[in-house]
């Protein structure tokens, strides 16, 4: 079975935030978002960051994965 190539470090490295150790779980926990607030709409992300997630959404392959990955765990705040 083919492992995917890339994970949530690959797009917390991509968006410029630091991805080591556990500096997701804590990004992921100082950002929960409430369920009415779009990912890509969060006031904490910088315009590049934006236009990052949302075409890695576009694209609909792996990458979309890894930032519906993103949007649950922040929705859900872990």
């Amino acid at each position: 079975m083919e492992q995917p190539s890339h994970d949530l470090k690959t797009l917390f490295d991509q968006l410029g935030l630091p991805s080591e150790g556990e500096a997701i779980d804590d990004f992921i926990s100082a950002h929960p978002l409430p369920p009415e607030i779009m990912l890509v709409e969060a006031d904490f992300w910088a315009p590049h960051q934006k236009s990052l997630l949302t075409e890695w959404l576009r694209a609909d392959g792996e990458e979309a994965l890894l930032v519906d990955e993103l949007n649950v765990r922040l929705h859900d705040g872990k």
